[in-house]
């Protein structure tokens, strides 16, 4: 699964051929947490509150990003990284 963005210890990563909704999967230790990317619902898992907010901050100022890379990925073309919050 590629890394697409890295911030705070956040690992955010976007499968190749996933299912719909378009939606990326954040991790950090042992918290995992699949995200959509219209809403910023949490369709499964869990990430703690701060992990959460961090997470839905980046995807408001990605949200353009992040759409192209899934549309990239159902092609099975090559992502590209995005900045981390900083």
């Amino acid at each position: 699964m590629p890394v697409i963005s890295l911030f705070y210890g956040i690992i955010v990563e976007m499968f190749y051929n996933e299912h719909i909704p378009p939606h990326f999967h954040a991790r950090h230790g042992e918290d995992r947490a699949v995200i959509d990317i219209a809403s910023g619902d949490v369709l499964e898992g869990e990430l703690s509150r701060r992990d959460l907010r961090l997470v839905e901050a980046w995807l408001e100022l990605n949200r353009e990003s992040l759409m192209a890379n899934w549309q990239l990925a159902r092609e099975g073309r090559e992502m590209f990284k995005i900045a981390p919050l900083g």
